[in-house]
């Protein structure tokens, strides 16, 4: 590690003040950033910790939708979303171990947009809306690519609205030594439609995929998918998995979300 300061504003302009300082960068549960550190592979001079702020706290219901502040830990939601949105909070229960779940927040996660990551999925699923201290972006606008999003310098992800579906389930094949996914599907169903996203697969990071959408939409049921997959081309591959195994995990993992939401 090297020598920086450390600044913990207590309200959201505060925070986004702290950091127009050169070199400043915003700090949620630190799960990604403080490792990176670690590595010097980032050498901010300044970490503005985004925990202490209030406002960005918790969660409720509104219009249909949850509303999720940014800097609320993953144990938070796994604890508190099992009535509003049940789906959501075992994917929150299942993200690392209990370290990572205190201490990790979504907006963080989302921010961070790992391509393995289980939030990115969720939010995509959802149809949810990414609130900052600028503006408001759908989150079908906001992931672009792997480790990257639309967030400008400065601007924090304060608040998450997720649309509640009629019915949902996230399936993960978990990666035992990260607890990260290998492939993970989350499914929504919505009165009128049906949004299925995937993380941990592509190349290109969290994405919907749009034909089992379409078949799902007419007919919520693991048989409406029967013939369809997705092309190998394109999917990651590791020492984990290649790109025919993520493949078929996704077609795989998908049938027993529908099956599991149905």
């Amino acid at each position: 590690m090297y020598n920086f300061e450390v600044e913990k504003p207590t309200s959201i302009a505060d925070a986004v003040a702290a950091l127009s300082a050169d070199e400043a960068q915003a700090l949620g549960g630190g799960q990604t950033l403080i490792p990176t550190l670690k590595q010097r592979l980032a050498s901010p001079s300044k970490l503005v910790s985004l925990s202490g702020i209030a406002e960005m706290q918790g969660m409720r219901l509104a219009a249909g939708s949850l509303c999720i502040g940014g800097a609320t830990s993953h144990a938070t939601v796994a604890a508190e979303a099992t009535g509003s949105y049940p789906a959501l909070a075992a994917l929150a229960g299942g993200i690392g171990d209990p370290a990572v779940r205190n201490r990790g927040t979504i907006g963080g996660s989302l921010a961070n947009n790992d391509p393995a990551a289980c939030y990115p999925a969720a939010a995509l699923a959802s149809g949810a809306v990414i609130v900052t201290n600028a503006r408001e972006i759908a989150a079908d606008d906001f992931f672009d690519g792997l480790f990257t999003t639309v967030l400008e310098e400065g601007e924090i992800v304060t608040e998450v609205r997720l649309q509640v579906p009629e019915a949902a389930n996230y399936q993960k094949f978990v990666q035992p030594a990260s607890r990260f996914a290998l492939v993970g599907v989350f499914v929504a169903k919505f009165a009128n439609a049906v949004r299925v996203a995937v993380t941990g697969a592509s190349e290109e990071g969290v994405f919907r995929w749009s034909e089992a959408e379409a078949a799902l939409s007419s007919n919520f049921s693991a048989d409406a998918l029967e013939g369809l997959s997705v092309a190998p081309e394109g999917m990651m591959a590791d020492i984990h998995g290649s790109k025919a195994y993520r493949a078929h995990l996704l077609g795989v993992l998908t049938k027993r979300a529908v099956a599991a939401a149905a």
